[in-house]
C-alpha cells in the first residue's frame, strides 16, 4: 500500500451544484424507488449528447417511460447498436427512434481534422473563422487515427444511413420500426425524414 499523502481535491463549483441538486431531488423521489427495470411505454430513443436537446421534455417522457441512447450526433454506432439490442432483447422495447438535429457540432469538421488536432494535443481546441486549431502543441496522439468520429455532411442523409444499418444488423429483428427525425433547435420540432422511416418500417 502506497504511503504517499492523499491529496484533498477541491470541488469545483459545478461539482457541488450537480451534488446540491441530487439531494433535493431525491428528497421528493417517492414512488419512483418502486419503478420497474423495463421501460413502461417500451421504446428507446438514439439522439445526439447535445447539450440543447432534452428528450425528456421534446419526447414527452417521465423517469421510467423508454431508453434514451445518447452519443455525438445520435450515430449508429457499435455501441449505440449494442444498446439497442440489449433494449429489446432483454428490456422489451418494440419501437426506436433516430433523432439527430440541425445545427450539429458532427456538422463542423471531419475525421481528418479531428485526427490532425489530436494528434498534436489533448486540450480543448478553439475555432475561428479560418476553422479548428490547437491552442497548445503539447501532448497529444495519433491513437485517433483508429477512430471513426462519425462525422456528419448531410443530416438527412446522416438519418437513413444511421436507420438503414440499424434495421440491416443480424442483431435487430425484422418486426421493429425504427423512425428517423431531425430536431429543429430554433423551434423544438421534430421534422420527420420520410425516407429513413419508410427504410425502417417494420416487415
Amino acid at each position: 500500500m502506497s504511503n504517499a499523502p492523499l491529496i484533498q481535491q477541491e470541488s469545483s463549483k459545478v461539482h457541488k451544484e450537480v451534488l446540491e441538486a441530487n439531494k433535493a431531488y431525491s428528497t421528493n423521489f417517492g414512488e419512483k424507488g418502486k419503478l420497474p427495470l423495463p421501460p413502461g411505454r417500451r421504446f428507446a430513443i438514439l439522439t445526439c449528447m447535445d447539450a440543447r436537446l432534452d428528450p425528456a421534455k421534446y419526447a414527452g417522457l417521465s423517469e421510467g417511460d423508454a431508453h434514451v441512447i445518447r452519443n455525438a450526433g445520435g450515430r449508429a454506432s457499435d455501441d449505440a447498436i449494442r444498446s439497442l439490442v440489449i433494449s429489446h432483447k432483454l428490456l422489451g422495447t418494440a419501437e426506436w427512434f433516430v433523432i439527430h438535429h440541425t445545427d450539429c457540432g458532427m456538422e463542423y469538421f471531419t475525421d481528418e481534422v479531428i485526427r490532425g488536432l489530436l494528434a498534436t494535443s489533448l486540450a480543448t481546441a478553439s475555432v475561428d473563422e479560418k476553422g479548428w486549431k490547437n491552442v497548445t502543441e503539447e501532448g497529444g496522439s495519433t491513437e485517433a487515427q483508429h477512430i471513426s468520429f462519425l462525422t456528419i455532411s448531410n443530416q438527412a442523409a446522416s438519418i437513413l444511413d444511421d436507420v438503414r444499418r440499424i434495421k440491416n444488423h443480424p442483431l435487430v429483428p425484422s418486426y421493429i420500426p425504427v423512425y428517423g427525425y431531425i430536431y429543429d433547435v430554433k423551434t423544438g420540432l421534430l421534422i420527420e425524414i420520410y425516407e429513413a422511416t419508410q427504410a425502417g418500417r417494420a416487415r
